[in-house]
């Protein structure tokens, strides 16, 4: 069983439309004293990372966490973790049925102390735990509150019909309608893009255009090496490109999801999605009186030119918490090569891993057996340790500049790949986590508000299993335990 946006039917996202009082106050309570604010994500906080993209949720039976005004206390003043059940914990994760050998886990405190280890030094392969150190580097260095805008240019020949260029900038979240501002999946709409173009071609006394498509962004190397033996039918992962719908799901056989955040279903991902983007554009700008003579051509933006037309994606930081939640494949690809960009490493996905890499060591993350095949963890052959993973996590507990990335985790028995891996409900709205499955691996890797004050880090792998199914409920059940802690 591979990953879905490296998560498959085991870990399916299943959310609701509403998320009220009770549920918004667990969530945000359980974040400050993890060290943010999980309730900027749903709007009920100010903060420049606000997730207006996603629909609220109900989460029955989430635990009422302690009050906020006594969280900073509760998180400096918190019992200390006993050694002893902790300890206790991880033997019992060790020992539980299909779990196997090949297994290593860790606890820390909030300081970043470890409580207890199980061969924590020890490399394995993470699944999509990996996403944590791409979206750690992501938001510590790029601007999470800026926008991928798609723009269209006109090019005016002395002689002949003038030209329409598309130009993406990793935009791959393009809706086919108007814009739309309750979702991340679609915020950028292109029937908004071709009535702002037509308006621009209009007043130009403008009916008929070519159409070309500038999709040069992220050069020609857009697919990590071997990515598709865990995904021969395109189903979890399309090419990187400057432009795409949907991510380039193609709906074609299978019923589309009627909230396009939420991915809970595996339609096969297209490999030419510039190409098809433009298609779409055309019949979007015929709708609204511009006839496009011929198809759409590849070609090269003007330089010093103006755009006629434009439209933004939602926020890179809701972009973030869409990646992670939804654990996508092709949104955490574009993360790593958007920061390659902005760190002049190679335009590849070499270069994205390198500069994850960097930004890790910079950050005193230890990086000791990590190796990065790709930016998503879905691509055979990457391997870090859980003292890596903790790390990362006891950053994300620091209110640092990585605030988009904490955010975005998924939260046990309430959003994300991890809504439906809560093995007590009471425990629901305390855990945030990122998932990760491919058919050999169990992972996960969050932080915790404890019931007794304060807050906790942790990590599991699992490679290898005596049976996969029952490793995963094993890691449920060992999570369910730590705010117990």
């Amino acid at each position: 069983m591979f990953e879905h946006s490296s998560e498959t039917s085991v870990e399916q996202v299943h959310p609701h439309r509403s998320f009220w009082r009770i549920a918004c106050t667990a969530v945000l309570t359980a974040a400050v004293s993890a060290g943010y604010i999980v309730a900027d994500i749903y709007g009920y906080a100010p903060g420049v990372l606000t997730n207006t993209g996603f629909s609220h949720y109900v989460a029955p039976g989430i635990r009422t966490p302690y009050a906020a005004a006594t969280i900073d206390d509760k998180l400096e003043a918190g019992t200390a973790i006993n050694a002893q059940q902790a300890s206790d914990l991880l033997n019992a994760l060790k020992s539980a049925q299909g779990v196997g050998s090949q297994i290593s886990a860790i606890i820390r405190d909030s300081s970043g102390s470890t409580v207890a280890e199980l061969n924590a030094s020890t490399a394995r392969e993470p699944a999509s735990t990996m996403k944590t150190l791409t979206a750690f580097a992501a938001a510590s260095t790029l601007d999470m509150g800026s926008t991928l805008d798609t723009k269209v240019f006109l090019v005016q020949p002395a002689n002949g019909t003038p030209q329409l260029v598309l130009q993406g900038s990793g935009d791959m979240l393009l809706g086919t309608g108007e814009n739309d501002p309750n979702h991340v999946n679609g915020r950028a709409g292109l029937a908004t893009l071709a009535s702002r173009t037509a308006e621009a071609l209009k007043q130009r006394g403008i009916s008929q255009v070519t159409l070309s498509y500038d999709d040069s962004l992220f050069g020609s190397d857009r697919i990590p090496q071997g990515i598709q033996q865990n995904d021969a039918e395109w189903r979890n992962f399309a090419p990187v490109s400057s432009m795409a719908v949907d991510g380039g799901k193609q709906w074609t056989d299978t019923a589309k999801p009627s909230n396009p955040d939420n991915d809970e279903v595996y339609p096969t991902r297209s490999t030419t999605t510039a190409s098809d983007t433009a298609k779409t554009f055309i019949s979007s700008l015929s709708t609204v009186g511009i006839t496009v003579n011929g198809s759409a051509s590849s070609g090269g933006s003007p330089s010093n030119s103006t755009p006629i037309a434009s439209v933004s994606s939602a926020r890179l930081g809701e972009i973030m918490a869409y990646t992670l939640r939804n654990s996508d494949n092709t949104e955490a690809e574009l993360f790593g090569r958007l920061l390659a960009l902005k760190l002049n490493q190679s335009n590849s996905p070499a270069g994205a891993t390198a500069a994850t890499e960097s930004v890790l060591k910079q950050q005193g993350i230890d990086t000791n057996g990590l190796h990065m095949a790709d930016s998503s963890g879905l691509s055979p052959g990457s391997t870090l340790s859980v003292n890596t993973l903790a790390d990362v996590q006891g950053k994300l507990l620091a209110r640092g500049t990585a605030v988009a990335a904490a955010e975005g985790l998924s939260i046990v028995g309430v959003v994300g790949t991890a809504r439906t891996r809560s093995a007590d409900d009471s425990m629901n709205g305390l855990i945030r986590v990122k998932t990760g499955t491919l058919s050999t691996v169990s992972a996960m890797a969050g932080n915790v508000s404890r019931i007794r004050g304060g807050a906790l880090t942790f990590a599991v792998i699992i490679n290898n299993g005596d049976n996969m199914w029952s490793a995963e409920q094993a890691v449920n059940a060992f999570i369910a335990k730590l705010p117990n802690l």
